[in-house]
């Protein structure tokens, strides 16, 4: 029969102190960051002044699916009177080189796609206070008919928000692309 084992050696040091727990060193504390003395605020740029007329074009958010295209295009009122629309603006498309484009523009999504309702909605007057807005739709197909005529790619939209109003030109940052169809929807002004 094997030797039973030895006892385990008892803690050592002086008799009857037990030995303090093991710590870890502490954290060294960090060193402090100088800091750069704070800077004047740049001042903020200057606001765009109000186009004669009262009212600024702004370019809003789109939708394509399958080459079918709807953008809307908001008119604010940033001067101090009530500005009125009813109906529908009238519209023009140039190039990235300024050149009218000749294309066929219409009120309603017809013959461009079926029904579609921001752009197909009765007309309606609409009053803007200062500050207030309203929007029109322009719908379209990005869609190549025939491989000989050039796509037609809008850049800058001119629109006269009512008969007797200034223009309004608006540089896009979303081409209007027609490929070749020539045809393009505009939407009556909504709230």
């Amino acid at each position: 029969m094997p030797p039973a084992p030895k006892a385990a050696p008892g803690p050592t040091g002086a008799p009857g102190k037990t030995p303090a727990p093991s710590r870890s060193p502490a954290p060294p504390s960090p060193t402090p960051t100088p800091t750069a003395p704070a800077s004047p605020a740049a001042p903020e740029p200057a606001p765009e002044p109000c186009p004669e007329g009262g009212v600024r074009l702004v370019e809003g958010s789109g939708d394509a699916v399958m080459g079918l295209r709807l953008e809307d295009y908001r008119l604010v009122n940033c001067g101090t009177d009530e500005y009125v629309l009813e109906g529908y603006p009238q519209v023009r498309l140039f190039d990235k080189r300024d050149q009218l484009l000749e294309v066929a523009i219409g009120h309603g999504s017809a013959p461009i796609t079926s029904e579609v309702p921001a752009v197909d909605a009765p007309p309606e007057r609409v009053t803007l206070a200062p500050g207030q807005s309203a929007s029109m739709a322009l719908l379209w197909r990005d869609r190549i008919t025939d491989v000989t005529v050039p796509p037609v790619e809008g850049w800058v939209l001119e629109v006269t928000p009512k008969p007797g109003a200034p223009r309004l030109g608006l540089r896009l940052t979303r081409p209007v692309d027609l490929g070749n169809t020539g045809q393009l929807g505009v939407g009556p002004w909504k709230r």
